[in-house]
């Protein structure tokens, strides 16, 4: 493992980046609307966080990276699917994201709507269609993992936990509680899956990569809210304040920013305190780790 982070998630990304490209439809593909947009919410844009998760956890047990890649792309895949359905004005109402018009207004509502049905159906068509693991058992628990972590126990329910508390000031615990949920359980999936396609990683061992992602699924929070109220739309490719003008609680509305800053710096210690135990084969987990917490957009 000698390569330096940026070029090992650049890798990853070209990667991540080809295989989507490769899986979602055509844009000449009848009907030519809907494959558009599935491809124009997708690919050429994001951070990939999430597969890079899926790989670094990946490099814990050696997974053969032909797994982990269409792990990481079902993944993204779902994430791309809630960006495209919050954005929308029945939820955010948000005109921006990615640096570019959000899918509803470059297309429109029911396109939008139908775009977003279609990535995460495609999410899961990948991972029923090769081996991911070495035994099935192993392979089915990873495809109720994602589901789960994408419904009304996971994001979705995070998502309505949301919707319903706009407005409210909410306690430290029922705000990680909704973040658990909305955005740490797909983080936590990412991380989960991509070392399950590995056979070296024992059930304590994946207890503790368990327990890493939560912390860094609640950070990559934290950060976020941060970046809402910190940076600007032409930095973050989305719309800044909007937290603020929605009136949604956030770490930044409960705790204030230098509270929130190190509440993100103690998720991340916890986080390294955990990975500790994995030793150098956890380089690339303390890296992104590092990445999520150090971002500026």
């Amino acid at each position: 493992m000698t390569a330096d982070f940026q070029s090992w998630a650049g890798h990853c990304q070209v990667s991540i980046e080809t295989l989507l490209g490769s899986r979602l439809p055509a844009s000449d593909v009848v009907p030519v609307r809907l494959h558009q947009a599935m491809r124009y919410a997708v690919l050429g844009g994001g951070k990939r966080v999430r597969p890079l998760l899926a790989f670094a956890a990946g490099e814990l047990g050696q997974a053969d990276s032909e797994r982990v890649v269409v792990v990481a792309a079902a993944v993204e895949l779902i994430h791309a699917y809630s960006l495209v359905h919050d954005d929308m004005p029945c939820m955010d109402n948000d005109v921006l994201r990615r640096g570019k018009p959000t899918c509803h207004v470059e297309f429109d509502e029911a396109t939008a709507l139908l775009t977003g049905d279609s990535l995460q159906t495609l999410a899961f068509e990948l991972l029923s269609e090769k081996n991911l693991a070495d035994d099935a058992a192993t392979q089915l628990g990873m495809i109720k993992q994602l589901a789960g972590a994408s419904g009304s126990r996971g994001m979705a329910g995070g998502q309505a936990f949301d919707l319903d508390n706009v407005g409210k000031m909410l306690a430290l615990p029922e705000l990680e509680f909704m973040h658990i949920h909305k955005t740490g359980a797909l983080i936590r999936a990412a991380v989960m899956m991509g070392a399950q396609c590995s056979n070296y990683l024992s059930e304590a061992q994946l207890e503790k990569l368990d327990h890493f992602a939560k912390c860094v699924g609640l950070a990559f929070q934290v950060v976020d809210d941060l970046l809402d109220a910190e940076a600007t739309t032409a930095t973050l490719g989305k719309t800044a304040g909007k937290d603020a003008e929605n009136n949604k609680p956030t770490y930044v509305s409960i705790m204030g920013i230098r509270e929130a800053r190190e509440r993100a710096e103690k998720l991340q210690q916890d986080a390294d305190q955990i990975l500790s135990e994995f030793g150098d084969s956890a380089l690339r987990l303390r890296q992104v780790t590092d990445f999520i917490i150090k971002r500026k957009f």
